[in-house]
């Protein structure tokens, strides 16, 4: 993705409204460049996720799209063997077990 590409926020506004939703583009971006799925494939698999959500009655939203970013990343990884989906939902659990245990403020952080 090159810079012309990229969404502007309006005026005054953040371009994400929550960190995991530019995190979430980053991780497939990076997925992309280091070959582990095409910009095609990337494509196609959000296009089904955002219209699997507005079959379902899902707002048009930002937080709808983020969405479906996160769950076509997630297919992703699973299609390419890059983890399993008891792997991804394993890693999910343990990111909200160190998330409820983090004093507020302070880093979240995973143990071994």
């Amino acid at each position: 993705m090159n810079r012309s590409e990229l969404p502007l926020p309006k005026e005054g506004e953040p371009l994400f409204a929550e960190a995991w939703q530019a995190e979430v583009l980053g991780v497939a971006e990076a997925m992309v460049l280091a070959g582990r799925f095409s910009r095609e494939q990337w494509s196609q698999t959000l296009g089904a996720c955002l219209r699997e959500a507005q079959a379902a009655g899902e707002p048009d939203e930002a937080c709808t799209y983020y969405q479906a970013a996160l769950e076509a990343l997630e297919r992703l990884v699973e299609q390419t063997g890059a983890a399993s989906h008891d792997e991804i939902h394993a890693r999910e659990e343990a990111w909200r077990e160190a998330y409820e245990r983090t004093p507020h403020g302070q880093p979240v952080v995973l143990g071994n």
